[in-house]
C-alpha cells in the first residue's frame, strides 16, 4: 500500500512524505482516531442523537473505527448543470447510481440535494449515512448570479432519514451575511433534532484574485474555517490551501481589509502545503473539528491527485477527502477505484502526521 502511495506522488514523494518540521506541533492537536466521538465531542453541548450520528458516520465504510471519512458528494448538478456535470457518465442522472457507488466505493457517507436522497431514501437511508445539501448556488438564472439559496428545510432531511445536513457558506461575498444567519439558523435546528452538520466553507468575492487567487489562500480559508465551527459545524469542508498572504495582498495600495499578524506567516506557517493546511486545522479549533478537503475537479492526473490531496490532509492532522467530480466522472469500477485509494492513505500506518 506504501509504495503504491509512493509510486503515486512520484517527485513530490520526499517532499511530502518526509516533511517533519511543521510551524504547529502535532501535539496541539486533536487528532482523528478510532476515539475521537469520545475525546471531544461528549464534551461537547451535542445531544446523543448527534453523537450517534456523527459515530454512524465514522463507523461506516472502509475507513470504519479510524476516525477518518471518505464522502462521496454529488450536489454539482445544481450549480455545475447536470449536463455538464453527467455528460461523462450518464448514468449518474439515475441517483440510485450515486448511492451506489459511495457504497460500493466503501465511503463513509454521501451527500447530495433533497431530490437525490429523497428519491431513494426509503431503500437506502438505512445502509449508509445520508448527508442532505440543504442550500446550493445555480447557474441558470441570467446573468449568472453566485449565491446559496435555501432548496429545502431541515425537517425534510429529518423526515426521509438524514443522519446530517450539508450547507455552504461563500465567506467575502455581498450575501455573506445573510447566508451565515440562515445556516446558523439551520444548524441549530439540525442539532435539535438530531442530525450533524457539515460547513464547506468557500471563499468568494472576484476581489480575491490578485496577483494569485487568494480564494485558496491559508490565511483566508482558515479564517473561513473559524467562522464555521463558530456556527457549531460539526465538520468543516474546505478546499486544499494553495498559496498564502491573502490578508496581505488585500491591504495593499492603501486598503483596510479585516485583521492580521505577521505572526500567522512566520510561526504559524510557511509555503509548504502541509503547514498550509494545518493552519486551516488551527482555526478548527485545533481539529477538535474535523477538517475534510475537497478532491477538486477532475482532470488527467485524478488518482494521483487525489491521493497527494489525501497524503497533505491526514499528514497535517485532517479527517478526510470528500471527493466527487473524480470519482463520478468515470465509469463506476473506475470511480470504486480512485475512492478506494484515497481511503488506502488513511489506512496506512506508513503516512504519519506530521
Amino acid at each position: 500500500m506504501y509504495s503504491k502511495i509512493q509510486e503515486l506522488l512520484g517527485g513530490k514523494t520526499e517532499n511530502l512524505l518526509g516533511f517533519n518540521s511543521p510551524k504547529i506541533s502535532k501535539d496541539m492537536l486533536h487528532l482523528p482516531s478510532p476515539t475521537y466521538i469520545d475525546d471531544v465531542f461528549m464534551q461537547s453541548d451535542r445531544n446523543n442523537r448527534v453523537i450517534g450520528n456523527l459515530q454512524w458516520l465514522l463507523s461506516t465504510g472502509r475507513l470504519a473505527g479510524t476516525g477518518y471519512v471518505s464522502i462521496l458528494p454529488v450536489d454539482q448538478g445544481i450549480e455545475h448543470s447536470a449536463g455538464a456535470s453527467f455528460a461523462k457518465n450518464p448514468q449518474y442522472f439515475d441517483p440510485e447510481n450515486i448511492v451506489k457507488l459511495a457504497i460500493e466505493g466503501g465511503c463513509n457517507g454521501v451527500a447530495s440535494t433533497f431530490g437525490v436522497l429523497g428519491m431513494v431514501a426509503r431503500k437506502y437511508a438505512h445502509k449508509i449515512p445520508f448527508i442532505v445539501k440543504i442550500n446550493h448556488n445555480e447557474l441558470i438564472t441570467y446573468p449568472n448570479k453566485f449565491d446559496q439559496i435555501m432548496f429545502g428545510t431541515v425537517e425534510q432531511a429529518y423526515d426521509m432519514g438524514a443522519a446530517a445536513v450539508g450547507a455552504t457558506i461563500y465567506f467575502g461575498s455581498d450575501e455573506s451575511g445573510r447566508q451565515i444567519v440562515e445556516v446558523s439558523e439551520a444548524f441549530q435546528l439540525a442539532h435539535e433534532l438530531g442530525m450533524a452538520t457539515i460547513l464547506w466553507c468557500y471563499m468568494r468575492n472576484n476581489s480575491f484574485k490578485k496577483d494569485k487567487d487568494y480564494h485558496v489562500s491559508s490565511d483566508l480559508t482558515g479564517q473561513a474555517n473559524h467562522l464555521g465551527v463558530t456556527i457549531q459545524a460539526d465538520i468543516i469542508k474546505q478546499k486544499l490551501p494553495e498559496n498564502n498572504g491573502g490578508y496581505i495582498a488585500m491591504n495593499k495600495e492603501g486598503v483596510s481589509y479585516g485583521k492580521y499578524s505577521d505572526l500567522m506567516y512566520s510561526k504559524l506557517s510557511s509555503d509548504h502545503p502541509i503547514d498550509l493546511t494545518r493552519y486551516q486545522i488551527a482555526n478548527t479549533y485545533m481539529g477538535r473539528i474535523g477538517l475534510i478537503n475537497s478532491g477538486g475537479a477532475s482532470g488527467a492526473h485524478d488518482l494521483a491527485d487525489a491521493v497527494e490531496t489525501a497524503v497533505i490532509n491526514k499528514r497535517a492532522g485532517g479527517m478526510g477527502l470528500i471527493s466527487g467530480r473524480k470519482a463520478f466522472q468515470r465509469p463506476m469500477a473506475d470511480g470504486v477505484q480512485l475512492l478506494n485509494a484515497i481511503q488506502d492513505v488513511y489506512l496506512c500506518n506508513d503516512v504519519t502526521i506530521a
